[in-house]
């Protein structure tokens, strides 16, 4: 098991996942010697940010930022850093698979990614990561096998996709702040990439009573708080699709003894940022958009500014005021940002127009998606 996790069965009784979650995430452990626990949980803040979609020219950049040695991804998710990290849990998006040490190529063309990029991610402070999505199989199973394999070796958390039945059966729980988190992961499908034989568990896809019975596993597994990944929705369309409302409205009104069996629902696929929503009291971010791509080509084929548009959301969960009550939401935020293509770099827009770049006009685009269905009314607001 690596440092920042716990992979839980989902048969394993809740004393059993207790014990297990008494590894404390990394940044608790640094703070706990010799300071006595709080007597009142506190509240934490949970960060999740798009896809991470690094084409070959994104590579090459990584490859010029290390110097021609190898790749390095710090630099170019840099402007983020700071608010990923001061974030008590960061999630992000892997939607590639990777290639052998060193490489960026092979597979499916322009979308194999180095392993480096894990490295890069967990140094920018990201804990985890959804993987399943419609790329995870673009090199087979042994594709999928070295991408969890480098997220592993980079001590960065996954979920969404499985080596072996066992781990396919088991949910990712981490701890942010004082609370336990589990992260599930869904994609519609794997494109090109058949379900490798004899494994129709290498991807998790989407089903709503299996998405809803994960939930439910790992709440008894001793999750405070259910976060579902879903790659989904219509490419290059700014408003969610039907499956994506559907969806949405079904597993938000799952219920097990008045509880809430899912908390967030973080969306990716689209490649365009599009609204959030709280739906039957709970948060749905129907899509996040790519916060790492090339050049992007609409459906069109045109140039599309937009896929390189994204948002990282942030969300403050207060803890329950009565026992067995609900983690909830008390704070919800979006931070609008774009992947520059000439400087290779994540741009936090709301810092760069504060340093005087004329980027009005795509962060507006971005605020006018993400409040599209109203959710300004229900406190959404546009953070620092």
């Amino acid at each position: 098991m690596i440092g920042r996790r716990h992979q839980v069965a989902l048969a394993v009784t809740a004393l059993l996942a207790a014990a297990a979650a008494c590894q404390n995430h990394q940044r608790q452990e640094a703070a706990a010697p010799g300071r006595p626990a709080p007597a009142v949980a506190r509240s934490f803040t949970l960060v999740a940010s798009g896809d991470v979609l690094p084409h070959n020219a994104v590579n090459d950049r990584a490859g010029y930022d290390a110097g021609g040695t190898g790749y390095d991804f710090r630099p170019m998710l840099s402007g983020v850093e700071p608010l990923v990290r001061h974030a008590d849990l960061a999630l992000c998006h892997m939607e590639t698979v990777y290639g052998a040490a060193g490489t960026s190529t092979g597979g499916r063309p322009d979308v194999m990614s180095p392993p480096q990029i894990a490295e890069g991610l967990a140094a920018t402070g990201y804990d985890g990561c959804s993987t399943a999505s419609d790329r995870a199989l673009d090199d087979g199973a042994p594709g999928l096998g070295r991408t969890l394999d480098a997220m592993d070796r980079a001590g960065l958390a996954h979920s969404g996709t499985a080596r072996t039945e066992a781990e396919a059966h088991s949910v990712t729980m981490l701890q942010a702040g004082p609370a336990k988190v589990a992260h599930l992961s869904y994609t519609y499908g794997t494109g090109d990439g058949p379900l490798p034989a004899g494994q129709p568990w290498a991807v998790n896809l989407i089903d709503a009573d299996r998405m809803i019975a994960d939930a439910r596993a790992a709440r008894l597994s001793g999750a405070d708080v259910v976060v579902v990944s879903v790659h989904w929705g219509t490419e290059w369309q700014d408003a969610p699709d039907r499956l994506q409302v559907d969806l949405a409205q079904r597993l938000t009104a799952s219920r097990t003894n008045g509880r809430p069996d899912i908390d967030l629902i973080l969306g990716t696929h689209a490649h365009v940022p599009q609204a959030y929503e709280k739906v039957n009291g709970t948060w749905v971010v129907y899509g996040l958009g790519d916060q790492i791509a090339g050049e992007m080509f609409n459906d069109k084929g045109v140039r599309d500014s937009r896929g390189n548009e994204s948002t990282i959301g942030r969300f403050t969960f207060s803890p329950p005021t009565a026992p067995g009550g609900r983690w909830s939401v008390t704070r919800a935020e979006f931070i609008p940002q774009t992947y520059d293509l000439d400087a290779g770099r994540v741009i936090d827009l709301n810092e760069a127009i504060a340093q005087g770049s004329d980027l009005e006009g795509v962060r507006d685009r971005i605020r006018d998606v993400v409040l599209s269905r109203g959710a300004a009314a229900d406190g959404l607001a546009m953070g620092d």
